[in-house]
């Protein structure tokens, strides 16, 4: 009973932070059911409540604050406490190589300095001074970015791949996406740092997930637990099977297969992503532009909306210069470009 109360403890802890992941990430589908359970919270709840709400999401969403960033921290806190505090010393006296057992501090280090660098730096703000340099950047499209469009908030000429943020109210060049776990723009200028941000916290997580998981099974090798006999409720003699060594595990060691579980889906959350971001950089292509694009795979599904203009016009990447080419628009200071532009 006590294994089953704590399993569901577990998937509880785990649903809710993929929930809060999703809402985090903006899902459009997430966000219906979110304004669905909010009509349907107004006909329980009093409006006081119901606007203390509304005032408490908005800011959380929809304004500059460090809340993000500081369970941002606490949460990558805790699971190097934990792998300190619990696997660190197991691994150490099962004569684990140190390097392996060292390599999550340096990945921490190296993601805390990019992590940072991603909340500072200036993603490639518009301003009148820069206007005219920003209008040469990028050549325009006529269809997603019209060459004599306005930012009404602004009152700027917007370049093309540009985009006005409502949470930072500024015009942002090159603009990804607002990243509300770094409290800033992703843009131009510090999408390089993101990348590589994201990069080393994947890493991190999935080389956390190892050491966890190496740890566990060379300890059920070591003591030849899966060799082991039990009684089952009619007397008879059975082999340990799977499903008992892992309650056993659970039971014997609960706060390393919690953190095993957390870092295992964790790493499946940013890698799926990571992939997302490399195969944007890839294409040159930005979050923004992907989720504006008009993709071929769902031209023909019957769930998916499509306005029936007069004359219709097919958005086409025209920013792709070879993978290479891509790749060091982001990962080169474009900084040097803009000013030889301005010259």
């Amino acid at each position: 009973m006590d294994f089953l109360v704590l399993f569901l403890w577990y998937l509880t802890f785990i649903l809710v932070t993929v929930i809060l992941i999703c809402i985090c990430s903006k899902t459009p589908r997430l966000k219906g059911l979110a304004q669905e359970g909010a009509q349907l919270c107004s006909c329980v709840f009093p409006k006081c409540l119901q606007r203390a709400t509304q005032r408490f999401f908005h800011y959380l969403f929809h304004t500059r604050n460090h809340i993000f960033i500081v369970l941002h921290l606490v949460l990558q806190g805790t699971v190097y406490v934990e792998y300190t505090w619990e696997i660190l010393g197991y691994c150490q006296d099962l004569e684990f190589s140190l390097s392996y057992l060292l390599l999550p501090y340096l990945l921490l280090i190296v993601n805390l300095v990019f992590f940072t660098l991603t909340c500072v730096t200036n993603p490639g703000t518009i301003t009148k001074a820069d206007e005219l340099l920003f209008l040469q950047v990028y050549e325009f499209d006529n269809v997603m970015f019209p060459q004599n469009a306005r930012c009404s908030t602004c009152d700027l000429r917007k370049p093309a791949r540009s985009k006005h943020c409502r949470v930072c109210d500024r015009c942002v060049h090159r603009f990804d996406h607002h990243c509300v776990w770094v409290n800033n723009c992703i843009g131009a200028w510090n999408t390089r740092y993101f990348l590589t941000y994201l990069l080393t916290l994947t890493v991190s997580a999935a080389t956390i997930a190892a050491v966890s998981a190496a740890f566990l099974v060379h300890l059920v090798m070591v003591s030849d637990l899966y060799q082991e006999m039990y009684h089952d409720d009619l007397g008879r003699l059975q082999e340990m099977d799977f499903v008992l060594i892992i309650q056993y595990l659970f039971l014997s060691f609960p706060r390393i297969v919690f953190l095993l579980g957390f870092v295992l889906v964790l790493s499946f959350l940013l890698g799926g992503y990571l992939c997302f971001v490399i195969y944007l950089a890839a294409t040159n292509q930005t979050t923004n532009e992907w989720y504006r694009g008009d993709w071929t795979w769902c031209q023909h599904c019957p769930l998916v909306a499509r306005s029936q203009s007069a004359d219709p016009k097919v958005y086409r990447n025209i920013h792709s210069r070879g993978l290479w080419s891509n790749l060091g628009e982001i990962f080169l200071p474009a900084l040097p470009y803009y000013q030889k532009k301005k010259k």
